[in-house]
């Protein structure tokens, strides 16, 4: 069975996803496209998927008989009301995060597909697909003992100006937020935000870096340190401390070169570059639980828990607080 995916928003991620489905993956076929730009989605047609019907409308590719399960790529505020419309539909959904920018919009997402009784949402939490965090999660669950500290760092070569702190978290440290629930099998129940001194590289309106510290229900304190103008590239580090040893995340593959006196090898600067693979893993699980009809990976609740745990480290930067996080029963049906 090949599965019918309409893509709803065609800008860098959409776009990338549809040339993923129709270049790279087998299984599926991108059949429908909708943009508030009717540009960018003929673009797409043109160059990815010549075969695909535009649709004026993302509720209509949603609703449209040729569309087996649907991609939500455009902007943060309009995935609440297509992954409900998806639901309503029995359609498969694989979202972008975030599931939504409120948490209470995406429990309502939840208590949708608790409502519909089964599974339809798979949220974008790619690194939970990155070979280096599934080999560290291994390491973790069977080697160095009960997980005591977490030590990790996202820094970013540079940001524009329309960056601004809370974005920060919103945009940068949610994956964190996924990554490390997953890697621990752990939740959060507190959240603080420290501000070491500015880096110069940081505009007026951005306080970088930042320290965030969280801990979590089995008592595992985690820092985690968000620069965004660290100037020497893209890099995300992970160290786990045990009680019987210690982990790190595996580097990204690179060749070590000794040249004109130095022992050097190379940096990324893209995070698509990073976590290019893990891309394609996590629409291909997307794809094969598409096929029987449900979904695969992380889910509604994880986008949900995601949006409370940001909620709390925005109030904690801008209290100055530590900032309780406290969470539902999780439904059973994502048990």
């Amino acid at each position: 069975m090949t599965v019918r995916i309409g893509v709803i928003g065609t800008g860098m991620i959409g776009r990338d996803h549809t040339r993923r489905i129709n270049q790279v993956l087998s299984g599926a076929e991108v059949v429908a496209l909708s943009d508030y730009s009717p540009d960018a989605a003929r673009a797409v047609q043109a160059d990815l998927a010549p075969g695909a019907k535009l649709h004026d409308r993302g509720e209509d590719l949603i609703a449209s008989a040729d569309v087996d399960a649907v991609l939500v790529c455009s902007t943060g505020a309009t995935h609440e009301a297509y992954v409900l419309a998806a639901i309503a539909a029995g359609k498969p959904v694989f979202c972008e995060k975030p599931l939504a920018t409120t948490a209470e919009a995406a429990l309502r997402i939840v208590e949708a597909e608790a409502a519909h009784g089964r599974r339809l949402v798979q949220v974008g939490f790619m690194r939970r697909y990155d070979a280096g965090y599934r080999m560290l999660k291994q390491v973790v669950d069977r080697q160095i003992g009960t997980p005591l500290m977490v030590h990790a760092a996202h820094r970013n070569q540079s940001v524009p100006e329309s960056y601004l702190t809370p974005m920060a978290i919103h945009d940068t440290l949610i994956h964190e937020i996924d990554v490390l629930r997953w890697l621990l099998d752990d939740d959060y129940v507190s959240a603080q935000v420290v501000f070491p001194r500015k880096s110069r590289h940081a505009h007026a309106r951005l306080a970088d870096p930042q320290i965030v510290l969280l801990e979590t229900k089995k008592g595992v304190r985690i820092d985690v340190e968000v620069f965004v103008n660290c100037q020497y590239g893209y890099d995300i580090q992970c160290q786990v401390v045990g009680e019987e040893g210690l982990a790190n995340l595996p580097e990204p593959m690179t060749i070590a070169m000794r040249r004109e006196a130095r022992l050097q090898s190379d940096i990324l600067v893209d995070w698509k570059q990073r976590f290019i693979d893990s891309y394609d893993v996590e629409l291909a699980d997307f794809i094969q639980a598409a096929a029987r009809g449900t979904a695969a990976g992380p889910t509604a609740w994880d986008g949900y828990v995601a949006a409370i745990t940001s909620d709390a480290c925005v109030e904690a930067q801008e209290s100055g607080r530590i900032v309780p996080i406290s969470l539902p029963a999780r439904p059973a049906h994502y048990d």
